[in-house]
């Protein structure tokens, strides 16, 4: 399967240059084209990447910065650290922030399930800066949040100098790195009721929101996530879709026009959506108990540390199989996640992914009385 890949992925960029480059859609065996200086296609769930030109060059994301501004609000909505209906005052500075915005005015309070909601559906700069105040005390404390989980995600070509991604010297992402932050951003459910709305209105239905992502409009499946704009950046969009249980992140940057972003992201997510698939190798049923030695319970209970879902070409499905392997017996004391064996996905005999089987519980050591008193139940069971 590896070789399978790695001849497709070579077949690609064979076809694609950027800028129009061309990929071939693996269901229609038509060629399309993706306008742009830098792209890349990813699958959620495994973090695979499918297709990718240009992706670690640096270059200016625009309103795409707002992935990260949306994240790190999602997760202290998570943490419980501010609450959706809990109100924000807008600044001086929020309300002064120019580009795309939903006209917030210099001591105007709204909750932040508004303010989101106009990061996520309008792209507000000032909203988005009057979150970033409100969470950290000031924009650039904010952005110090951003540089740093951007750096715990591994996002190694980033710079963020700003919340909502106007041009700054110095405010630099790749397409690889928009993949990852907007990966991060849809493994919270919270933020799938922002992002995916299409219409919606804040200031109690006297302001009208449309989404700026119109994928979310016409393309089915459309989960997400976020388009941005300027002169220098051109037009950029991370473009996130869901079929038949896979979701695949397209990243676009660069894009000449508006309409070329669109379609080029269309194009691969079609790509992805046409030639792959996301099988789940997790073997059905119970998984195997392991005995015990000297243990206060003669068996531990297992489970797996991790996933088993992998991606595999369309066809290829009945080519996945699975071994699973254990040890024959463990000794107490045990602690739960300790390693009791593996399980080992492999497509056409290629091994693709090995799970650890680890211990689902604590398991404590007997004591000696504890191991007296088993002696004598046994004695006893077999006398009877």
């Amino acid at each position: 399967m590896k070789r399978t890949l790695s001849l497709l992925l070579a077949a690609v960029f064979l076809w694609a240059v950027c800028p129009a480059a061309q990929a071939e859609d693996a269901e229609t065996t038509e060629l399309v084209e993706v306008s742009a200086r830098a792209s890349l296609l990813m699958e959620r769930e495994t973090g695979t990447v499918l297709y990718a030109c240009n992706e670690h060059e640096q270059l200016e994301p625009a309103s795409v910065t707002k992935i990260m501004t949306m994240l790190l609000v999602t997760e202290a909505l998570e943490s419980g650290t501010i609450q959706e209906e809990e109100l924000v005052t807008t600044s001086e500075y929020a309300a002064g922030m120019g580009g795309s915005q939903v006209y917030l005015e210099e001591g105007e309070q709204m909750t932040v399930r508004e303010l989101l909601k106009a990061v996520a559906v309008a792209s507000g700069n000032d909203a988005a800066v009057a979150l970033a105040e409100h969470l950290a005390g000031s924009e650039s404390a904010f952005v110090e949040r951003m540089n740093q989980r951007s750096a715990e995600l591994g996002m190694e070509d980033t710079h963020f100098c700003n919340c909502n991604g106007l041009p700054a010297e110095g405010h630099l992402t790749s397409a690889y790195d928009i993949a990852l932050m907007s990966r991060e951003l849809l493994s919270h459910d919270l933020i799938r009721d922002y992002v995916g709305i299409w219409m919606d209105s804040i200031r109690e239905g006297a302001f009208e929101l449309a989404n700026t992502n119109k994928l979310i409009y016409y393309y089915e499946g459309a989960t997400g996530l976020k388009t941005g704009s300027t002169d220098s950046a051109g037009y950029c969009i991370s473009a996130s879709a869901q079929r038949d249980g896979m979701e695949l992140i397209a990243v676009v940057l660069g894009s000449e026009t508006s309409a070329l972003r669109f379609t080029s992201a269309k194009a691969l997510l079609n790509y992805g959506f046409g030639g792959y698939t996301l099988v789940d190798a997790t073997p059905e049923g119970a998984l195997p108990k392991v005995p015990v030695s000297l243990g206060e319970q003669e068996t531990v209970s297992t489970r797996l540390n991790g996933s088993c879902k992998i991606l595999v070409a369309k066809g290829d499905g009945d080519k996945v199989a699975v071994q699973l392997e254990t040890v024959e017996r463990v000794t107490a004391p045990l602690s739960a996640g300790d390693r009791l064996g593996a399980l080992t996905v492999t497509v056409d005999g290629e091994t693709q992914q090995t799970v650890d089987l680890v211990a689902g519980e604590d398991v404590a050591r007997l004591t000696y009385g504890g191991i007296f008193a088993r002696l004598w139940e046994k004695m006893a069971m077999q006398e009877g």
